[in-house]
């Protein structure tokens, strides 16, 4: 066994041994040995990734060495490789934009349970994206979620109060069906390891004496993925979870938190279920309803809002829609396309989550519109990346979201009639409402108001500035050399059939 091949354990025990020591260590220390950390996990996740794609297959390390059914297996193939180590490096760059945020909205003898927490989501995080086992898929899920919560409720307002307890009511209501959906094919299968569950699954769906329970646990995996990734209509606790966070929590909530959900709804269709088995059951024609409404009502109620947080909070329900418009294609130029938008997304949100608190820091700590007027020219490089994000959210050529939207259409055209043609009118309409609210915001940011307005007690933080300028070069070089991506992408999907 190659050295790399232990990086995938390593990758989720290191988190979940930096959870505890942060816990035992003042607030400014454990920041420091949480960033620490994830740029660890980042490393070997890159490992990983070159290794897989040297290998050309998957490999599986089995934990403890014990075999099914004492023990759980972790899987990586590039797929996996790929997707962790931009999970990271989206923690990363989150936590380093964040650093004012978390010294000025966190109180200083919490500041050290927030970094336990990072390090429990970072873990749960790459735990999903490598297990090979279901039911170790649902423990990290609740640790998901418990991390998730206090990363909401930390700052310690009515506000957040109230966003962390919709959260955990809606998240909660995933999680039991999510249990009770993995104890049902558990019951049919008598099998957790994903490749025995799929090969019990394709015997019991050539027949016809279990077709109404596979259908029922279909389902309930479905549904409680995208209830706990915030598909409409089980959007309701989004926008206030990401609104009133610090600018690390949202960016880390917004990009990671529900992507991961997604990833492993992914990872259920091929390699739980099967893809062909979930399209012979109407599943993906479901989630492409949901998707496409999603995209729509997402993008009109974002056009309502005033509040800078709010509108890319709104945006980020669109967005889910698109992913999982993809999803419900059933093709695999769809999958692409949904798994590349994940990372688009992810880059993207983040930046504008991170970009916002810098313009806001500048205009009096207002996140309304009309007080944003000329935060552009106030804090310039926060100004270019909130730019950046929306154009890239619109579908600005060279962008991610640009490149996201040509692989959405591509997915489209090889869709049968009915799909293709409603799939490819709502990315049009959805890019026209795109446009309506994220070039208004750009040209309020840049609207030559309060031009005399300084602070000369602000400075820009350094740190949010280096993690500016790698979110802005991340989403130009997603835009400009997508095709090595997806072309990972794609093979992965590969080795998980």
């Amino acid at each position: 066994m190659s050295i790399i091949e232990n990086f995938v354990p390593f990758s989720v025990i290191i988190c979940l041994a930096g959870g505890v020591i942060c816990s035992a260590v003042k607030g400014e220390t454990a920041r420091r040995l949480s960033v620490t950390i994830i740029s660890l996990v980042v490393i070997m996740n890159a490992f990983v990734l070159g290794y897989t794609l040297k290998l050309g297959h998957e490999f599986v390390y089995v934990m403890g060495k014990f075999p099914a059914p004492w023990g759980n297996e972790l899987r990586a193939g590039c797929l996996e490789g790929l997707i962790a180590m931009f999970f990271s490096i989206i923690m990363l760059l989150s936590v380093i934009g964040g650093i004012r945020g978390q010294n000025d909205d966190i109180a200083k003898d919490r500041l050290n349970l927030y970094f336990v927490m990072i390090n429990l989501m970072l873990s749960s995080l790459m735990a999903l994206v490598y297990t090979n086992d279901l039911f170790t898929a649902y423990v990290f899920v609740e640790i998901n979620t418990m991390a998730a919560c206090a990363l909401i409720m930390i700052r310690n307002n009515g506000h957040t109060l109230v966003a962390a307890t919709k959260y955990m009511i809606m998240s909660t209501l995933g999680s039991g069906l999510l249990l009770i959906g993995i104890s049902m094919l558990y019951s049919i299968t008598g099998q957790l390891l994903m490749p025995d569950i799929k090969k019990a699954v394709e015997a019991l769906s050539a027949g016809e004496n279990y077709a109404i329970p596979l259908t029922v646990v279909i389902g309930l995996l479905g549904v409680s993925l995208a209830i706990k990734s915030a598909l409409f209509p089980f959007h309701s606790w989004l926008p206030e979870a990401y609104g009133f966070s610090t600018a690390s929590s949202a960016a880390i909530l917004s990009s990671l938190v529900s992507k991961g959900y997604i990833f492993l709804l992914i990872k259920i269709f091929y390699r739980v279920i099967g893809l062909n088995v979930m399209v012979g059951h109407k599943i993906t024609n479901i989630l492409f309803v949901f998707g496409i409404i999603a995209m729509i009502v997402g993008s009109v109620t974002a056009i309502r809002q005033t509040d800078v947080r709010h509108l890319i909070a709104y945006s980020s329900i669109a967005q889910i829609g698109y992913i999982y418009m993809g999803m419900g294609l059933g093709s695999t130029a769809g999958m692409v396309a949904a798994i590349f938008h994940i990372m688009s997304h992810s880059a993207t949100k983040s930046m504008l989550f991170i970009a916002q608190r810098g313009l806001v820091e500048v205009s009096n700590g207002s996140k309304d519109f009309s007080d944003l007027k000329g935060s552009g020219y106030r804090n310039r490089l926060a100004g270019i990346a909130f730019t950046v994000g929306a154009f890239s959210m619109v579908g600005i050529p060279l962008l991610a979201g640009f490149t996201s939207k040509v692989y959405f259409a591509e997915a489209a055209i090889t869709a049968v009639n009915t799909k293709m043609w409603i799939a490819m009118i709502t990315l049009a309409i959805s890019t026209i409402l795109n446009a309506i609210y994220f070039i208004r915001a750009s040209i309020s940011v840049y609207t030559p108001r309060n031009m005399n307005y300084r602070d000369v007690n602000y400075r820009p933080s350094n740190a949010s500035n280096i993690a500016l300028v790698c979110f802005i070069v991340l989403n130009f070089f997603l835009g400009v050399l997508s095709y090595p991506i997806a072309h990972t992408i794609e093979i992965g999907l590969e080795f998980f059939k």
